[in-house]
């Protein structure tokens, strides 16, 4: 994942039309903008474009990704997104930047506490499960069947069965999940965490694989889903992202519905759901805090949905860190 490669997926994404150029007669070859074309209306020489997608130039100055990004009409997240990789573009070297603590704060274990009755949990910024209370991990039935160290809300939405019966609108999810790592992995290039997850992924999931080439680039930080959950039904809750602030990517996600709804009513269910005997920490921290559980013996609340003959989900054997990139 380069500098390069992102600037190709974008021009093929822009017509001639598009960017104002006069329409031609004949058949083009190239989707999208040509080389050529993208650096004339940047302002820049053919062959200083082509190093650039070549991996050949390092470090573009700012003013000439912002000619870039005017002619290939990126958004914002796209834009910071070409930012992240201009600065760090260039040959590779050196080591690979180090694996973020798993480790939460009390003060954010209580956090999770205080915001009960609503669903809330804790990832890293390559969205692992760091922590969560009752709620927030009954949100995601069967991911509690996975050993702590395997709890990935990504890893969960392509390789755990459950995902695609719970989220009604699984490839819209999917998408997001895929873009938001897209961003992640423009801002922490080379980290083994994350190209480790994105490379399990790839290997696994033809879905996962086929949204990666889209390049599609995106952060969360709010929005909704709807779930068919097996032990409280169907409910559309809308959420928000808190970045977590001196702990290396780690964001707060709580979800919530306007009260007096049936969205709402479902949720409080969620508290209700199952007798949670055990932590969703993986730092070998205290997990009594913040109600941390797996809830792994709950009871369907709606007629029994959840109950017997839902079969375990193998836990799936989390990427190992290297240095290399993966999925690039």
């Amino acid at each position: 994942m380069n500098l390069g490669e992102f600037l190709r997926s974008r021009r093929a994404r822009v017509s001639p039309q598009d960017a104002g150029l006069p329409a031609t007669t004949g058949r083009r070859r190239t989707a999208g903008l040509r080389r050529e074309e993208v650096a004339m209306l940047a302002g820049l020489s053919i062959e200083y474009y082509t190093r650039l997608e070549q991996g050949k130039q390092s470090r573009p100055s700012p003013s000439v990704l912002e000619a870039i990004a005017g002619v290939l009409r990126l958004d914002d997240d796209e834009r910071r997104h070409l930012f992240e990789l201009g600065h760090t573009a260039g040959p590779a070297g050196g080591a690979a930047p180090a694996v973020p603590a798993r480790a939460l704060r009390a003060e954010i274990r209580r956090m999770l506490d205080i915001v009960q009755p609503y669903p809330a949990y804790v990832l890293s910024r390559a969205n692992d499960l760091l922590g969560a209370n009752a709620q927030g991990l009954r949100l995601l039935p069967g991911i509690e069947q996975w050993p702590a160290q395997a709890r990935n809300t990504a890893r969960y939405t392509f390789l755990h069965p459950d995902a695609r019966r719970l989220y009604v609108n699984w490839d819209e999810v999917a998408a997001a999940t895929v873009a938001h790592l897209r961003a992640v992995a423009g801002a922490n290039q080379d980290a083994p965490d994350v190209t480790g997850l994105i490379g399990e992924l790839i290997v696994k999931s033809r879905e996962f694989a086929a949204m990666w080439e889209r390049y599609d680039v995106r952060t969360r930080t709010n929005g909704r889903k709807c779930f068919e959950h097996p032990s409280v039904g169907r409910m559309t809750l809308g959420y928000e992202v808190f970045t977590v602030t001196r702990d290396d990517g780690h964001r707060l996600v709580v979800y919530q519905a306007e009260p007096g709804t049936p969205d709402h009513d479902a949720m409080m269910l969620l508290g209700y759901a199952g007798s949670p005997h055990a932590e969703t920490g993986t730092d070998g921290a205290d997990g009594n805090a913040a109600g941390s559980t797996d809830g792994s013996r709950g009871g369907s609340i709606r007629g029994n949905a959840a109950g017997s003959g839902r079969r375990a989900a193998a836990a799936p054997e989390p990427a190992q860190a290297d240095s290399e990139k993966r999925g690039a």
